[in-house]
């Protein structure tokens, strides 16, 4: 049996699946209660990904537009539900799956952080990963008591104390220190349970944690850098890094630049998996796909507006504010920059028409897409086409998004996941029982 060269994982959050399908059946009305996540986990434990990504935000936005109609009249930030409190029950619905939570290092102290982890890591046995986000909206930052959030730069330099600071704490604890010796009537040796005494510019900790040892020692570190700040920060700490880099030769720079950043660290490269967002359009045939493909990326005023609505909210732009009939203006933001830069290079990298000239707003937001590469086909000409990316960037694997519904997840794992399988792709069996260790795997 060959050995597999494919990560995968998913990417969602605690938040409404499609409500207004002829597909949907009940789970718009009952999602909250975390029972369609839990079917979806157990279909993902069944193709054997690596891990569900929980993403999140503390907001309910009104940049676009200046209200927050839009956005909770299409449920596009919001409602969303904390998804660290969705982790037990996707724990206790699977043996093997990983599962990842944000949390971030803005508004959570790190005791609490390294506490609620370390907790989760022993409800999983040992399959808890955490995704380090510094969040980007100065409307989550006023839920929690601030006026805005600190510079971008700022933020990432707050979040490696952060770092630092849980690690302290989660080594404050010496992998032996519980003994249960009945004889001396001992449940914990003292002796190998210490202060963390953590002191940096933004954070400061005691400790100890009064959490026993993670199964795993420390949780899986997940980041999605794509400024070069972001990238420093993800090659010095990340287990594994999401990217949004699109095309090939995007892709490929991208994970060659954060493995000889991570080797300048001290690092080893193969010690960081690299999974690259797409969003495979599956069909019975070639053709049907492509159809539905095209259908997805007609430029209808929904898709428009929701492409601008998000932009906006993650950058606190507000682009209803521009003529959508012109090129935007140079933008900046103390947000997602690279979702920013991203947007107006255009679809491809290109700002321009193929005519030459400059693409308008409403072309570039109906054109917008987070997804590295398009993978448009039946299950198995998508898997082609994935093996011959990984063969061209050199790994690791993708993280799949998409309209979350079971119909398009089932897609995946029941359609496209047996064509991966069939060519010796991605595992057809866990091997081990912790996240870190399937990660490592291969």
């Amino acid at each position: 049996m060959s050995t597999p060269r494919i990560h995968l994982g998913w990417f969602t959050s605690f938040r409404p699946p499609v409500w207004s399908s002829h597909w949907t059946g009940s789970d718009s009305d009952s999602w909250a209660d975390g029972r369609f996540h839990v079917d979806m986990a157990r279909a993902l434990e069944r193709a054997g990904f690596d891990y569900l990504m929980l993403e999140d935000s503390s907001m309910v936005s009104d940049i676009y537009g200046g209200t927050t109609e839009f956005d909770l009249a299409k449920a596009q930030y919001a409602p969303k539900h904390d998804p660290v409190a969705l982790v037990p029950m996707l724990a206790a619905a699977t043996t093997r799956l990983g599962i990842v939570t944000t949390m971030s290092t803005s508004f959570y102290p790190p005791y609490l952080l390294a506490r609620v982890v370390s907790t989760l890591d022993h409800m999983s046995h040992g399959r808890v990963g955490w995704n380090v986000v510094t969040s980007s909206e100065d409307r989550a930052a006023q839920n929690f008591g601030m006026d805005a959030l600190p510079p971008h730069d700022e933020r990432y330099e707050r979040a490696e104390e952060f770092v630092e600071a849980v690690d302290a704490l989660w080594k404050s604890w010496e992998p032996d220190a519980l003994v249960m010796d009945t004889a001396s009537n001992t449940y914990v040796d003292h002796t190998k349970v210490h202060d963390a005494n953590y002191v940096g510019k933004f954070h400061r900790t005691r400790g100890p944690l009064n959490t026993l040892p993670m199964p795993q020692g420390r949780p899986v570190i997940c980041q999605a850098g794509g400024s070069p700040r972001g990238r420093a920060f993800a090659a010095r700490n990340a287990d594994t890094i999401i990217c949004q880099a699109q095309g090939i030769e995007a892709m490929k720079a991208y994970r060659d630049d954060v493995r000889a950043m991570a080797s300048d660290a001290g690092r080893d490269p193969n010690s960081i998996k690299i999974l690259y967002i797409v969003s495979p359009v599956l069909g019975e045939t070639d053709s049907e796909a492509r159809e539905l493909d095209a259908r997805s990326r007609e430029a209808t005023d929904g898709r428009v507006h929701a492409a601008l609505a998000h932009i906006s909210a993650v950058t606190g732009n507000d682009l209803s504010t521009l003529d959508m009939d012109a090129p935007p203006p140079e933008l900046s933001t103390n947000g997602h920059r690279t979702t920013l830069a991203d947007f107006l290079a255009g679809s491809g990298g290109s700002k321009s028409n193929e005519d030459g000239t400059p693409k308008t707003l409403r072309q570039l937001a109906a054109t917008w897409s987070i997804t590295s590469v398009p993978l448009v086909g039946t299950p198995e000409t998508v898997a082609e086409q994935m093996e011959e990316v990984i063969d061209a960037v050199g790994g690791d694997g993708f993280l799949m998004t998409g309209r979350l519904g079971r119909r398009y997840y089932t897609e995946v794992t029941d359609g496209l996941v047996p064509a991966l399988r069939r060519r010796g792709l991605v595992r057809e069996e866990y091997a081990h029982s912790q996240l870190r260790d399937n990660l490592l795997d291969f």
